[in-house]
């Protein structure tokens, strides 16, 4: 037999083959190929959880606070508090939620060792941060510590499974499973606190004790900060995005605080009733300056009441909560440069940003000559009366109510 033979033969059994491969695939059910398809990849799914899980555990820390005070009657223990935290530098610096530490005398941190026992050790506060509820904290180890990654939140999409780890009413080392289930929910205050918060809400479960404890993704990267609950529902938890955290530990660590660019405005988001207000194309875009504080960094670049902030440093500008968090984060001493239109007509203003003072200013007034009662009626999210800290203890008490405001004062 010669090669073209040999060859057409080769051909023929591998046509016959392929065919019957063919047939097979076409007598199965198409339900039961997708059936399995999914089934493969719930499988994969599950062991991608549970290798991150394994592989975190070592790095989130159990966190036990003791708060002395006056009130405390003589003979009995001094409050006692538990959270979560998780080690980010092998040095020993460990990232949690600042009421976790708030008002403590004294913190320590339960590690556990690649060995499996519990090492302790007391804790120093580096720093911390009330607007954004994150704190810095430091131990002296004998060892170089098990760290997390810190990714960014920006890579999440809503559906996203995620995996939270902390220590829920002292139960160490608990794992819950869920998926996000929102972005950027910043129309919520936990307690009524005014803060840079921009959650990111989750359906894990995150109870007292949790507090301060990673959310991780499934490559086992940190991409928020367990942080709140609302105590009257389930499935309902907010997490802050660790990019805010990366941009204030820095600073923790330099100074013990965040120290905020500030330039001394008030600002709403665009809305046809702010647009009415100030006599402002209803159609238009960007962030409405509702107040400039005198003698401030705004005021002395020319910045006005009504002007219209449309880009910050050519980024666009949609949210005024955007807009405070930039500025903030630019810090003390920067250069930033606002694209905005005043009376229709665009302009470009330079503003140096200084120290925030320790008191913002108060909230803009609508010239709309309404009442404030009238203006604030209704302007609280539905939430924010159930939602809170998640407590550092199971005592902590949740709820809390929030006022409204008609401005949102910008640093």
């Amino acid at each position: 037999m010669g090669w073209t033979q040999v060859g057409g033969v080769i051909r023929v059994a591998v046509l016959a083959c392929a065919l019957g491969t063919a047939g097979r695939a076409e007598s199965r059910p198409p339900k039961k190929l997708w059936l399995e398809a999914r089934n493969r990849a719930a499988s994969r799914q599950h062991s991608n959880i549970s290798e991150v899980a394994r592989k975190a555990m070592p790095a989130v820390v159990s966190i036990t606070t003791r708060q002395d005070s006056a009130d405390v009657p003589p003979g009995e223990e001094p409050q006692r508090g538990i959270g979560s935290g998780f080690i980010i530098h092998p040095d020993g610096y460990i990232l949690t939620s600042a009421h976790v530490v708030d008002g403590a005398s004294e913190v320590s941190i339960s590690i556990r060792s690649a060995t499996g026992y519990v090492e302790e050790f007391p804790a120093t506060v580096v720093g911390e941060d009330e607007r954004t509820d994150c704190a810095l904290l430091k131990v002296d180890s004998p060892r170089k510590l098990p760290v997390l990654k810190l990714a960014s939140a920006s890579h999440v999409d809503i559906a996203d499974w995620v995996v939270v780890i902390g220590n829920p009413f002292g139960l160490a080392h608990s794992v819950t499973v869920g998926v996000v289930s929102y972005l950027g929910r910043t129309d919520v205050t936990p307690n009524g606190r005014d803060g840079d918060f921009d959650y990111l809400q989750l359906d894990a479960s995150i109870n007292p004790g949790n507090s301060g404890g990673p959310v991780l993704d499934l490559h086992g990267d940190v991409v928020a900060v367990a942080n709140a609950v609302n105590v009257s529902g389930q499935g309902i938890g907010f997490a802050i995005p660790i990019d805010i955290a990366k941009t204030v530990i820095p600073q923790l660590k330099a100074h013990g605080r965040m120290r905020r660019g500030w330039m001394g405005i008030s600002v709403q988001d665009f809305s046809p009733e702010v647009a009415q207000a100030f006599n402002l194309n209803p159609r238009g875009r960007g962030v409405v300056v509702t107040d400039v504080v005198e003698d401030s960094p705004a005021e002395r670049a020319g910045l006005r009441t009504g002007d219209v902030i449309l880009n910050l440093d050519r980024l666009s500008v949609e949210r005024a909560h955007t807009l405070r968090w930039q500025v903030a984060a630019r810090g003390v001493g920067q250069h930033i440069q606002l694209q905005l239109r005043r009376l229709g007509h665009p302009m470009t203003l330079r503003v140096k940003l200084e120290d925030a003072p320790r008191v913002e200013a108060p909230p803009a007034t609508l010239a709309s000559g309404a009442a404030p009662a009238e203006r604030t009626a209704g302007a609280r999210s539905a939430l924010e009366d159930l939602l809170s800290p998640v407590p550092r203890s199971p005592s902590g008490r949740a709820g809390g109510d929030s006022e409204g405001g008609e401005g949102l004062p910008v640093p």
